[in-house]
């Protein structure tokens, strides 16, 4: 049966448009056919080519002007409103509430012409422009690092839990930073600050973070920053194995991209880091390890990593 792309597809589509990949390509991936990647492309694409916001607004408008389209009742967008208000995507609200995902854009779409502010409860306030250097690193090379392409096939399935990807998200001059760590499969995250961004602190958060969820972790796979030049005493410590992403190729960690996303709504770039409570990082993973997610079936990344915990499973 078709479905609808969803937003976050087509966030993928455009990341994947960028980094030159064909449409039959895009096709293999999303697990689309060739044809609906296609007509997306046509129908979404603008004065400057395709935009994932930009398509996003364009189907809600197609299914807004569909003769199967319902009015939205007072009460209904009340509990849109509340939802909203926790920062729940459109397509997580649509199962909660007998409402559409695609109406829901559209309304937020029009209250932000009015001067509204619900859509700052969006994930994604405009696409992010990325330099991709054509592969390139300037950042110098990691001693002994073990690249992506040694990492096990099976892993990019997403079939056991177990597998990680981390990231550093960095505030206001740069100063002080979040390590974000996520599950591959169930998207569980656990966070924690670092003062400042060097190996050895990043190292430390690492361990003390994924320590005491050792049963569940057996790879992680972060970006070729210098922040995680100790890998080797991190696989020590822990027993697993680090893997490096090829340079600019973000969507190989997909789960941390899409994470820090959803962070950046409680932690915008412009905020300080320091200004940011452990009570507070603790209630915004809280709140995301809670949330349902489409791809989970609509359970919680904390349901889905917590079922694993009850399982014992060897290291592979």
């Amino acid at each position: 049966m078709y479905k609808h792309l969803s937003r976050e597809e087509r966030y993928q589509i455009h990341s994947l448009l960028k980094a030159n990949h064909t449409i039959s390509e895009i096709a293999r991936l999303l697990g689309r056919s060739r044809s609906t990647i296609s007509r997306e492309l046509n129908r979404g694409r603008g004065q400057r080519g395709y935009r994932a916001e930009q398509a996003c607004r364009k189907a809600a408008q197609r299914a807004q002007r569909s003769r199967n389209a319902r009015r939205v009742s007072a009460q209904v967008w009340g509990d849109v409103v509340f939802y909203l208000g926790l920062q729940w995507s459109p397509e997580q609200i649509a199962q909660k509430v007998a409402v559409s995902h695609e109406s829901v854009y559209l309304r937020v779409y029009a209250d932000k012409a009015a001067g509204g502010k619900l859509h700052q409860n969006l994930r994604s306030q405009k696409p992010r422009r990325k330099r991709y250097l054509h592969g390139r690193d300037r950042r110098g090379q990691i001693p002994n690092r073990r690249p992506i392409s040694e990492r096990p096939g099976h892993i990019e399935e997403r079939k056991q839990v177990g597998h990680w990807e981390g990231d550093t998200v960095i505030g206001a001059a740069h100063k002080q930073a979040i390590v974000t760590l996520v599950e591959r499969k169930s998207g569980y995250a656990v966070l924690a600050k670092v003062s400042n961004k060097t190996a050895d602190l990043v190292g430390q958060a690492i361990e003390d973070k994924l320590g005491p969820l050792a049963a569940r972790v057996k790879t992680l796979t972060v970006d070729n920053g210098k922040e995680f030049a100790n890998h080797q005493a991190i696989d020590q410590a822990l027993g697993i194995q680090t893997y490096f992403a090829d340079p600019y190729c973000s969507w190989q960690r997909g789960s941390n991209e899409n994470f820090n996303g959803l962070l950046r709504q409680y932690i915008p770039k412009k905020r300080r880091m320091e200004t940011v409570t452990d009570e507070e990082l603790a209630m915004i993973q809280n709140r995301l390890n809670h949330r349902p997610r489409k791809r989970l079936g609509f359970k919680t990344p904390h349901e889905v990593f917590h079922a694993s915990l009850n399982r014992v499973a060897p290291r592979t």
